[in-house]
């Protein structure tokens, strides 16, 4: 019975793993918590607010609904641009990455930074407060949202805050951006001895390029299984939230679904745009100085088709 037990177990454990590995790499869009159409319905009607800030007043704007949001991500997953192609829409407000590191030392202090930005009482380049229909930020798994996940998705669900998770499926890609990010901030800092996470033009795109990381080939394997789980993890924590799942490659490869994001925030379709230019553009082989390693550790693998997106 005990040898039984265990060869269950065995097989439940492998089947967890087969299922993990599904997940993460074709969730498309999920929307929680019905998939009754009539319920939908209902949550959307009570997701819309009337704020009523303190610091001016809405004017003719305070009978227009507001909805709130934000884009929970991870660095170098392409969430900046797609934070500017949010702010494109004239309807949009998302104020970018608002927890430093004060603003994320408690929970005390992480509540009252979503109340002042869900009050419209929080003002940035983006802020267009008074007639916004929709209004949010940028926070990233590491900053405070994973630690406190139980209260922030109480609170969430209280305020009727819809989750855009983004994510790069290509976590090898993202793992080059990381590090050449890095470096530039650290040290280089190749555009005119200044650092930039975010270019404009293909001749900072270009610069920026030029320098190439080595990947650590011994430890690259665990590395991006470590960095999948905590995305499954992340999903798994904030799945009763009504939320949706995008991936910063079917972005750039389907801009339909720019449209299934306007329609889940309840937005009026808009053409979004963006100044960003890529940085990384091409063969993955090009910006990495190792390349012949990292290739051999991951043929065979889960993982190889990263070595050949372009994404």
């Amino acid at each position: 019975m005990v040898c039984g037990a265990v060869y269950i177990c065995i097989i439940c454990l492998k089947q967890t793993s087969s299922v993990t590995k599904i997940k993460f790499h074709n969730i498309q869009v999920i929307e929680r918590p019905s998939a009754d159409h009539s319920n939908i319905v209902t949550k959307l009607e009570a997701q819309v607010h009337y704020p009523k800030p303190e610091t001016f007043s809405r004017g003719e704007c305070s009978q227009n609904p507001v909805r709130f949001f934000a884009i929970l991500s991870m660095p170098r997953s392409g969430s900046g641009w797609f934070e500017t192609l949010l702010n494109s829409h004239i309807n949009v407000s998302s104020n970018g990455e608002i927890f430093s590191a004060t603003r994320r030392k408690n929970l005390s202090t992480i509540v009252q930074t979503l109340d002042k930005v869900y009050n419209l009482d929080w003002f940035s380049s983006a802020s267009k407060n008074e007639c916004s229909a929709a209004v949010g930020f940028k926070w990233m798994l590491n900053q405070g949202l994973l630690k406190h996940h139980r209260e922030i998705v109480e609170y969430f669900n209280r305020r009727s805050v819809s989750a855009i998770f983004l994510f790069r499926r290509n976590l090898l890609r993202r793992m080059v951006s990381v590090l050449a990010n890095s470096h530039d901030r650290n040290y280089a800092k190749l555009l005119n001895g200044t650092h930039k996470s975010h270019v404009h033009s293909q001749e900072e795109a270009k610069a920026l390029s030029s320098y190439k990381p080595i990947i650590k080939s011994t430890s690259l394997i665990s590395d991006l299984k470590e960095v999948e789980m905590t995305v499954l993890k992340a999903l798994e924590y904030f799945n009763s939230t009504r939320h949706m799942v995008v991936f910063y490659e079917d972005l750039v490869t389907n801009h339909t679904k720019l449209k299934d994001v306007q329609d889940f925030l309840g937005l009026p379709q808009m053409e979004l745009t963006s100044r960003q230019v890529k940085i990384h553009k091409g063969s993955l082989s090009d910006f990495v100085k190792n390349w012949d390693d990292v290739n051999k550790i991951l043929h065979g693998t889960e993982y190889e088709s990263f070595l050949r997106a372009d994404y």
